[in-house]
């Protein structure tokens, strides 16, 4: 049964405005909140253009702030305002800062950047610390290999951060798969403040199926680099094992992603109408109903799509990234040496036949369910679960009291 808290708010923050992965992780976590506290509100401060394509439940909300890109060379430019980049921080910031103030958070909870981007919610996490606001940081659980986060973080000064503004640090995953803080040099009170949830279950979510497939039917492999905007080369690699081999054993569902460029989508497109036994698809905001009728599944390792694989138990044929950064590189890496996942690393080369051996050993490949992972997919609880204790100390003091009203 539903428990209340007299009204509580949640505010989570992330700064992405690229990607999928920490808008389904906020998306995420918030349902699970308010699935487990009935009268809780939650809202959700995002630079993701597409936010509002996903489905969000009663209770949960979202306020766009202007959408701010990383180019490969580690600069950001504003990704739709045609303004200098210095004013579009100064609107994003601003808008945080009064969202914050007039939504009064019980919880603010920080994806994955300590200061947000460029530093955006320093005055905001100072502003709601004074309020008696309980500030978390959110980790997923690989940032970067250590010595590339190291030098980020050392030149950035975020370490110091953790010590002085944020009552806890809550990693997605696990502490027997990886700490994200390893070789940080963090300080016995910022240790003291890490809680591992384990990943975060996902289910498939309600309602009517995706649009009904029209070349192929099942059974297929799910190819899917996430949001697509760094995941050709696995695209390609996957199409070419499809055009060399006509008789691999499952059908190919491509989903290319929301951000992979026009000109390289009608290009895959081009080559998978020549092909029987492939489809392709864009997007879908309902992945994990796809992902469930798949044999298996090609992905490119991100924290999103891993959840994913472990939650619906998924033989997975792994392709990670390994620049700009080497998150995926790691997960995969530790995912393959505890026996969850098939890891395709790409620096060793990507012949078509090399692509082909792994998705023809797929459909009969072990399931991570077959590792026996204690507590590996308990994150959700465990988020509910410290949440909950702050919002039980929190609820004895009226609201206005506490929002400095």
């Amino acid at each position: 049964m539903a428990q209340q808290f007299g009204g509580a708010r949640i505010l989570i923050y992330s700064h992405d405005s690229f990607g999928l992965g920490h808008l389904r992780r906020c998306q995420t976590i918030a349902r699970a909140l308010v699935d487990r506290f009935q009268d809780l509100s939650v809202m959700i401060l995002s630079g993701s253009p597409i936010i509002g394509a996903f489905d969000f439940p009663a209770r949960v909300d979202f306020v766009r702030i202007p959408g701010i890109i990383k180019l490969y060379d580690g600069d950001y430019t504003s990704l739709g305002l045609h303004i200098d980049l210095k004013d579009t921080l100064a609107i994003r910031a601003s808008i945080i800062e009064h969202t914050a103030a007039a939504f009064a958070p019980d919880i603010f909870i920080v994806d994955k950047e300590p200061l947000g981007l460029r530093g955006e919610i320093r005055e905001t996490l100072e502003m709601l610390r004074r309020q008696g606001t309980t500030l978390v940081l959110g980790l997923r659980d690989v940032l970067d290999a250590p010595h590339l986060l190291r030098r980020e973080w050392e030149t950035r000064k975020l370490m110091p951060v953790l010590d002085s503004l944020y009552d806890e640090v809550w990693v997605f995953g696990l502490e027997s798969f990886w700490d994200p803080l390893r070789d940080m040099g963090a300080s016995e009170a910022v240790r003291g403040k890490m809680a591992y949830t384990g990943y975060l279950r996902r289910d498939v979510p309600p309602g009517p199926k995706p649009v009904p497939l029209t070349r192929i039917g099942e059974p297929y492999v799910l190819v899917t680099p996430g949001g697509g905007g760094d995941g050709e080369e696995m695209i390609d690699w996957a199409l070419r094992a499809y055009e060399a081999d006509p008789a691999l054993p499952c059908a190919g569902l491509f989903v290319l992603g929301p951000f992979m460029p026009s000109e390289r989508r009608a290009q895959f497109q081009a080559r998978a109408d020549r092909l029987p036994r492939v489809e392709i698809v864009t997007f879908d905001a309902r992945l994990e109903m796809l992902m469930e009728q798949a044999v298996g599944v090609v992905a490119m390792g991100g924290y999103n799509t891993f959840c994913e694989l472990l939650s619906l138990d998924k033989p997975s044929i792994l392709v990670p990234r390994h620049a700009p950064r080497q998150e995926q590189l790691v997960r995969a890496s530790r995912a393959s040496d505890l026996g969850l996942v098939h890891v395709l690393d790409p620096r060793d080369g990507m012949p078509t036949d090399r692509m082909v051996a792994a998705m023809r050993a797929l459909p009969v490949q072990t399931k991570p369910s077959a590792a026996c992972v204690q507590g590996l997919l308990d994150g959700l609880d465990n988020v509910a679960r410290l949440a909950e204790r702050h919002l039980s100390v929190r609820r004895r003091q009226p609201h206005a009291v506490r929002a400095g009203g």
